[in-house]
């Protein structure tokens, strides 16, 4: 009965994220922005589902600016339910239309679905995800102008060695 209980508990508290809103003051690379919530607090804010090229990398400076264009100094809404490692907020950011910013930059080619962490996304975004990317891919958008993108988790670790 308890591992029931510790299960459910452990959906629950995937199930119930939280929200809060504010102003997008600054954009760190092309996954990560900065949020100026209704309690002035400035919230570093990872995108979910989402892997952006790093500044250093093929494309980084052009996601970056995508994700720029997108959000600086407009109010954004974030749903989240857990910190990284780094202690990021991570989330999924919607402009006040509606519009999922991390499902544009994968559409627009300036980011890949971070399948490593899909399983943490709702379903019906883990899906839209996955086809906005291979979407992308095919007609050739962004970053997959390039005839072989390293996506950034590889790039990462090539750089640790």
């Amino acid at each position: 009965m308890l591992a029931l209980i510790g299960a459910f508990g452990l959906v629950s508290a995937i199930a119930m994220a939280a929200e809060f809103s504010g102003m997008v003051v600054g954009v760190s690379d092309g996954d990560t922005i900065k949020v100026l919530d209704d309690t002035h607090h400035v919230r570093v804010v990872r995108l979910m589902g989402i892997d952006a090229p790093e500044k250093a990398q093929a494309w980084g400076q052009r996601s970056k600016q995508s994700l720029s264009d997108l959000v600086f100094q407009k109010t954004v809404s974030v749903q989240w339910s857990k910190l990284d490692k780094y202690g990021r907020t991570v989330g999924k950011v919607v402009m006040s239309e509606g519009l999922d910013v991390c499902l544009e930059q994968i559409t627009l080619g300036m980011a890949w679905h971070y399948k490593q962490y899909a399983g943490e996304q709702p379903a019906d975004d883990r899906g839209q995800y996955a086809e906005a990317k291979e979407m992308a891919r095919k007609s050739g958008v962004g970053l997959w102008q390039d005839k072989g993108p390293v996506p950034p988790w590889v790039w990462r670790h090539s750089k640790t060695k």
